[in-house]
């Protein structure tokens, strides 16, 4: 399209020189071909305006077409951005969601932390505390105690003869008798011989041990009478870890407080020992009732024999009345065929000579 727009400027253009040179030379010939040229410049001009009304058609219909494709390509272009902005929301709103449950929970693990973080340092107060880590001792052997013996078979802070006091006295029959459990927590050479360096740990050791059999006599010397309680008791550890460093390496504790008839327990070996007692008690009330049991099946057995005699007395009487019934049907048996005898007599015959009555038989 612009080719021909070029030519149509370029005629144009040597038309109009060509007038200005005929003008210069001034002749006739030039004026008609003046004239000429000027005739062919006005069609050349209708020419061209009425291409360039085609052209500024089709300009237009180009534009309105380049428009109307430029609106649905922004139409288009938005429907896409909303909808991925919206599944963006969406997608934001749920990981913000997601985000605040997280965060929940996290809120939540940090006030549990501090929670135990509180415990923790509560528990070390209490550990610190001589007395109060006796109470703690104490506390978790009369947990176990309760929940595992029934109540008339343990006491609590029981006084014995001499005075003394145990934190617990299990009742267990004759022969074993009364056992006093005593609560100890040597925690301080505990922490002592674990923090011991090379160099420090006999001497820990020994103070670790002397610190165990002190405690063992102890309970021995005060909580053993004889006739009263049984002839041993036991030394509850609350602590596993003190236990096992005792029976991993103090065999020579173990075997003095064997000697001493002390036996040393952690919770776990108290609870089963615990059992133990439990089916003890449970035997012992077994046999306590064995002879409850044994009178009674006595006397059922007297009633098992009277009701043998009266069912005897009962079975003669059914005998007896078995053969009156057979005394009776025979009698009937007998009625019954005279009866039929007299039915059978004719008139015309001579009366029939009736007999006395019939023994019975």
């Amino acid at each position: 399209m612009e080719s021909w727009i070029i030519g149509i400027i370029g005629a144009v253009s040597g038309l109009v020189i060509a007038i200005l040179v005929m003008k210069l030379f001034g002749s006739k010939d030039n004026n008609e071909a003046i004239e000429y040229h000027s005739e062919q410049l006005k069609a050349s001009q209708a020419e061209l305006a009425g291409r360039l009304a085609q052209l500024s058609e089709d300009s237009r219909k180009s534009q309105a077409e380049l428009a109307k494709a430029l609106s649905d390509r922004m139409d288009s272009m938005t429907h896409r951005m909303g909808d991925n902005l919206k599944n963006s929301a969406e997608s934001a709103a749920k990981s913000f969601g997601e985000i605040k449950t997280r965060l929940m929970v996290i809120d939540e693990a940090q006030d549990n932390i501090k929670k135990l973080g509180g415990d923790i340092v509560g528990l070390q107060d209490i550990l610190s505390n001589k007395q109060k880590r006796g109470y703690f001792g104490e506390t978790q052997m009369k947990d176990l105690v309760s929940n595992t013996l029934p109540p008339n078979a343990y006491e609590f802070q029981a006084t014995l003869s001499n005075g003394r006091r145990p934190d617990c006295l299990i009742k267990l029959p004759a022969p074993h008798g009364d056992i006093a459990l005593d609560s100890k927590f040597p925690l301080e050479s505990y922490h002592a011989l674990v923090a011991a360096t090379e160099s420090e740990r006999a001497a820990c050791n020994k103070v670790f041990a002397v610190d165990i059999i002190k405690h063992v006599q102890a309970i021995a010397d005060k909580y053993m009478i004889p006739g009263e309680t049984s002839d041993q008791a036991m030394m509850f550890l609350p602590s596993e870890a003190v236990y096992a460093e005792m029976h991993a390496n103090f065999p020579d504790i173990v075997e003095k407080s064997h000697k001493a008839r002390v036996w040393i327990v952690s919770p776990t070996t108290l609870m089963a020992t615990l059992h133990t007692a439990r089916a003890v008690l449970k035997d012992a009330a077994m046999q306590e009732q064995a002879g409850l049991i044994q009178a009674e099946v006595g006397k059922m057995l007297e009633d098992v024999l009277r009701l043998d005699d009266r069912v005897g007395k009962l079975a003669i009487h059914f005998s007896q009345a078995e053969k009156d019934i057979a005394l009776i049907q025979t009698s009937t048996a007998k009625i019954s065929k005279k009866a039929k005898q007299i039915t059978d007599v004719e008139m015309d015959k001579s009366p029939v000579e009736l007999s006395g009555p019939e023994e019975d038989g």
